[in-house]
């Protein structure tokens, strides 16, 4: 569903620019401003989350966390033992 909404720019250079680039883009100025609401909500949301990282982190680093590369490795040696452990399953069958 279209909802319309009528947009009023108090500033002139602003208005053009965007005029501008929508006729660069060879797409509508609204579809910009929607484009840069959409990005704005989420940049909102993303910094509402940023206090319980930033406490999953703190926790993380309180118990002893380990760093990435770390776990990765020890994720493909349990791969790598799992399949060999398949493998010699399906030769003894």
């Amino acid at each position: 569903m279209k909802r319309r909404m009528t947009v009023v720019f108090h500033d002139e250079e602003l208005y053009t620019n965007l005029k501008v680039e929508a006729a660069r883009r060879h797409t509508a100025a609204s579809d910009i401003v929607a484009d840069a609401v959409r990005e704005w909500l989420e940049s909102r949301e993303d910094s509402e989350l940023l206090p319980a990282i930033e406490t999953a982190r703190a926790e993380w680093r309180e118990k002893g966390g380990r760093p990435w590369p770390e776990v990765e490795r020890r994720l493909e040696k349990a791969i790598s033992r799992r399949e060999r452990a398949t493998k010699a399953k399906s030769v003894q069958a």
